[in-house]
């Protein structure tokens, strides 16, 4: 094991120090996508429509948003261990209102579950750019790409687990039995923390909150709610367009305030670095393969081959574990041969995947549909952790919070935009395609078509980019 010194100069194990990290934010970050599993459940026991269960994970998307930008102050200005503990507890929070619920109080039960919801994703946006950073802060620089392609196993493997976790604990026990799971997960790992395995290991710049630009990052909000609600039928486009203009100026006064404090709340100043707006770029457009993937292609499974929920679910298992596999082999590649070979070959399956489950569709193969999945989620392995450890290598040390904080900022907003697009070609595609006279089949199957060329054109534009990285090979020391 691999013994380290912390901030106070006393000696840990990074093995278990990230064990252990690790651990507490995969736990945390399935939760973002388990619940939609869950949703016909909820809306039986709470009497709520489709549209108002929908805003467990557009809520928590939108609190997620919020908090991001926090994380690099709460990274300068707080002792990690304290954070991270905090975060785990505010979790768990969250977790027993929700599971405290009472499904007799309606829709008023709801909206308190909803309280507990937003908890969760306020402790999830905090500690996901965080326990980025601190994985960069600890590691050799020429050893980043082989540790955050561990790390990867979080942001990719948690996406793809979450309906699988959820199908399969909904097969046997009831909706609150998902969080119960959460919490006693969390609870061992606070008390893993709190005994020593998690220590104090980032530097401290203390600086003032700004708390000005804490409210106009909520600006976030107004722009993710508006994407949200525009896949919907009756949108109220003169209060809804309000709320965008709105929101587009106070994120504009935001980037214009960080950009001229001496002590910003989000260094954007990051964006100057060439390679590091590709990263940017390039970890979004493999995110947005990959969200739109565990969320279309099971709809997919559902609406067209009929199948159950719980199979429906396990069918992401083959793609979440060819991309738990390949997650830390990338990071060891982009170590060898460079940042610009690995990411080549990601975009390049990522395209093919997608290009293959076009010519798949009409063909109604569950194990094709599969297989096709798992070359698009294998693709992400090589492109999204990897971005991020190349644009972290472009900035200077002090710099990466603000790094990792920017580029987990943008990934969230384009990655849920990208979902609402999808959503929404395949539901108005097919709607207009029935109100033509065609079948349901015939215009499920030219909704999909939609989405998969659509996809096909976002990820052409992103191997495009790849292409034009400057091509980085490992920092020497």
């Amino acid at each position: 094991m691999t013994i380290s010194k912390d901030q106070n100069g006393r000696s840990y194990s990074r093995f278990w120090f990230i064990f252990t990290l690790l651990v507490g934010t995969f736990t945390m970050s399935i939760s973002q996508s388990s619940l939609s599993t869950a949703y016909p459940t909820l809306m039986r026991a709470f009497g709520i429509s489709a549209s108002t269960v929908q805003w467990l994970t557009t809520g928590f998307m939108l609190v997620m948003c919020v908090s991001m930008p926090i994380s690099p102050w709460m990274l300068n200005n707080l002792n990690f261990k304290t954070m991270f503990i905090g975060a785990l507890a505010l979790f768990d929070i969250g977790s027993l209102m929700i599971i405290l619920t009472p499904a007799s109080w309606g829709t008023s039960g709801f909206w308190f579950m909803m309280i507990g919801r937003a908890l969760e994703a306020f402790a999830v946006g905090v500690l996901f750019p965080s326990y980025q950073s601190v994985l960069l802060e600890i590691t050799p620089t020429d050893s980043r790409g082989t540790t955050m392609g561990v790390a990867g196993l979080v942001m990719g493997s948690a996406l793809a687990c979450g309906p699988i976790v959820s199908g399969i604990v909904l097969k046997f026990f009831d909706w609150k039995s998902l969080f119960v799971l959460f919490m006693i997960i969390i609870t061992v790992i606070i008390l893993m923390a709190g005994l020593g395995l998690i220590r104090d290991v980032m530097p401290r710049h203390e600086t003032t909150l700004d708390w000005l630009s804490v409210i106009l990052s909520i600006g976030l909000i107004g722009v993710m709610y508006v994407i949200n609600q525009a896949g919907k039928n009756n949108i109220n486009w003169a209060l809804d367009g309000t709320i965008l203009i709105v929101s587009i100026l106070a994120i504009a006064w935001f980037c214009l305030r960080q950009l001229h404090l001496t002590e910003p709340l989000l260094e954007l100043r990051v964006m100057k670095t060439f390679n590091y707006d590709l990263a940017i770029l390039l970890t979004s457009i493999s995110y947005i393969a990959l969200i739109v993937t565990t969320i279309i292609f099971p709809l997919y499974y559902q609406g067209v081959l009929h199948v159950s929920p719980f199979v429906s679910g396990m069918s992401l298992v083959p793609g979440a574990v060819f991309l738990s596999i390949l997650n830390p082999l990338t990071g060891t590649l982009a170590d060898k041969i460079g940042f610009k070979p690995t990411m080549l070959v990601g975009m390049t399956m990522i395209v093919v995947g997608w290009i293959a489950g076009l010519t798949m569709i009409s063909h109604l193969s569950l194990w094709g549909m599969i297989i096709c999945a798992m070359v698009i989620e294998g693709g992400n392995a090589f492109v999204m952790m990897p971005a991020v450890t190349l644009g972290a290598n472009s900035l200077p040390n002090e710099l990466v919070p603000h790094g990792t904080a920017v580029i987990t900022t943008v990934r969230q907003v384009l990655g849920s935009t990208g979902v609402t697009v999808a959503t929404l070609i395949l539901t108005n595609a097919a709607n207009h395609s029935i109100s033509r006279g065609m079948s349901t089949l015939a215009a499920n199957l030219h909704g999909y078509r939609l989405v998969f060329i659509t996809m096909i054109v976002v990820e052409v534009i992103g191997f495009c980019l790849a292409l034009v990285l400057k091509n980085t090979k490992k920092v020497q020391k």
